[in-house]
């Protein structure tokens, strides 16, 4: 499979993920629905500002192009990561043992109760 081929089924999946028609694709991109689909067969590649718009609407564009699907955060996400980010190293080893101890309790526990859950 080419390139063409690989973006055109990625671009359907996207499309269809976000629950669009190929007419509210093609006009939230600026692009004509018969456009549109020939991005879709695999005759046409889109373009910067065509990608641009379409990951404005919330396509995965990394998807797209790589078949690597972005990990998305919600804010919560966002605020730890920003968090651990301006840490100094000894904090962000802190950290790490913090959650990798959470982390671990939480899956025990999970365990425990599969296993008490099963007799």
């Amino acid at each position: 499979m080419n390139f063409n081929s690989l973006c055109a089924e990625r671009i359907k999946l996207e499309r269809t993920r976000l629950s669009l028609t190929q007419a509210q694709a093609a006009m939230i991109c600026g692009v004509s629905r018969e456009m549109w689909g020939k991005y879709e067969r695999g005759q046409a590649v889109p373009g910067g500002e065509v990608l641009f718009s379409f990951a404005e609407a919330g396509a995965d564009i990394q998807y797209i192009l790589l078949g690597e699907v972005r990990l998305t955060e919600n804010q919560e996400e966002k605020a730890l990561l920003e968090n651990y980010r301006a840490m100094d190293k000894a904090a962000k080893l802190n950290m790490q043992a913090v959650s990798a101890a959470f982390a671990q309790a939480n899956m025990n526990k999970d365990e425990i109760l599969k296993d008490g859950s099963s007799e």
